[in-house]
C-alpha cells in the first residue's frame, strides 16, 4: 500500500472519530468543504476517504447532493476501517519479534538490516525512525543502531506489575484526582473498537500497546501528580517491547479491554474507590497471565 492510500485510510478514521465526538445523528449531512476545515486538509482527499466510508456502510452517497451518515454512534465504534499495514509497519513488527527471540543482537547497522529484511535503506531508515520515536532504539556512531534498555525478561517485568501496583491504583484516591469525561468517553469508544474486532492480528500489536499505554497514562495524568504521571511513563516506555507478544493473545486482549472499560465506567461514575480496586484487579490479572505464559513456554 502505498502512502497516498495509507493518508486515505487515516482520514478516513479521523473522520469517523470526529462523527462520534460530535455526536452527529443518522442522516447528517457531511460537507465536504466544512470537514476540509476542521482538518485542516483540501477537499480531494476528503472526497476520498468519504467514499472509503460509503463502501464501508457508515455512510449513503447521494446523487448530486453528497454523503450522508448511515449508522448511529454505538455501530460506528464496532465499524472496521483497518489501514493495512504499510511495509514499514511490517518490517517494524519483525524486528519486534526478532529482537524478542534474541536474534538480533544489542547493536546493529543499517545495512545489515536492510539485507536481512530484504528492503532499501531508505525504508529501513523509516522503520528505526519510528523504532527511535517509540524509544526502543537510538542512533549510534556511523550507521550503527542501538536497541534501548527494555524489560527483556519475564522477571524483570515482574517486578515492573509488583511497582505499578504500588502507584497506580493509589493515584485514583489521590484528592487532586480530576477527570475529563469527554476523554474518558473517547478512550472507552476505542477500547470497544478492539473488543469487537473481528481479525485482531499481531500487526496491530503497536496499536494496542498505544491504546494500552494511553489508558494507564491518561489515568495517571487525571491525579494531577506529575512524578506519579512521570513513573507510569517511564514504565511505559520500558514494557513495550516485552509486551508486544502478548498481543497474540485475542482472549487476553478482548478480556483488558473489558477491564479497561469497566475502570473508565466507575471514574465516569465518579466512584473512585471502585475504580482504584479494579485497577488492582486488573494489574495483578496482567501479573499472573504473565507468569502463566511464561510458565507454558519450553
Amino acid at each position: 500500500m502505498n502512502a497516498a492510500q495509507q493518508a486515505r485510510f487515516h482520514l478516513a478514521n479521523r473522520i469517523l472519530d470526529l462523527i462520534i465526538e460530535s455526536r452527529f445523528e443518522p442522516g447528517h449531512h457531511l460537507r465536504e468543504q466544512q470537514l476540509a476545515l476542521m482538518l485542516g486538509v483540501s477537499r480531494t482527499p476528503i472526497r476520498a476517504a468519504l467514499a472509503l466510508l460509503a463502501q464501508k456502510g457508515a455512510l449513503e452517497s447521494v446523487r448530486n447532493k453528497g454523503y450522508f451518515l448511515n449508522l448511529r454512534a454505538d455501530q460506528l465504534t464496532r465499524l472496521e476501517v483497518d489501514t493495512p499495514p504499510s511495509a514499514t509497519q511490517q518490517i517494524y513488527t519483525r524486528i519486534m519479534q526478532d529482537r524478542l527471540a534474541k536474534l538480533l543482537p544489542e547493536e546493529v547497522s543499517l545495512s545489515d538490516l536492510s539485507q536481512r529484511y530484504d528492503t532499501d535503506r531508505a525504508m529501513m531508515r523509516n522503520v528505526l525512525s519510528e523504532l527511535e520515536r517509540d524509544g526502543l532504539m537510538a542512533r549510534g556512531s556511523g550507521r550503527s543502531w542501538s536497541f534501548l534498555q527494555t524489560m527483556q525478561d519475564p522477571e524483570t517485568q515482574q517486578s515492573s506489575y509488583e511497582f505499578r501496583l504500588l502507584l497506580e491504583p493509589q493515584g485514583l484516591l489521590l484528592p487532586s484526582f480530576r477527570a475529563q469525561n469527554s476523554v474518558l468517553e473517547r478512550l472507552r469508544l476505542q477500547h470497544l473498537y478492539f473488543h469487537d474486532h473481528p481479525n485482531l492480528t499481531s500487526a496491530m500489536g503497536k496499536q494496542l500497546f498505544e491504546l494500552d499505554a494511553t489508558f494507564h497514562e491518561t489515568i495517571a495524568e487525571f491525579s494531577r501528580n506529575s512524578f506519579l504521571f512521570q513513573a507510569v511513563q517511564h514504565q511505559n516506555r520500558m514494557r513495550r517491547l516485552l509486551e508486544f507478544a502478548s498481543y497474540e493473545n485475542r482472549a487476553r486482549i478482548r478480556e483488558w479491554c473489558r477491564e479497561h472499560i469497566q475502570i473508565l465506567d466507575a471514574i465516569t461514575q465518579n466512584n473512585l474507590t471502585l475504580a482504584s480496586d479494579l485497577m488492582a484487579r486488573h494489574l495483578e490479572g496482567a501479573r499472573r497471565a504473565s507468569q502463566a505464559q511464561r510458565s507454558r513456554k519450553p
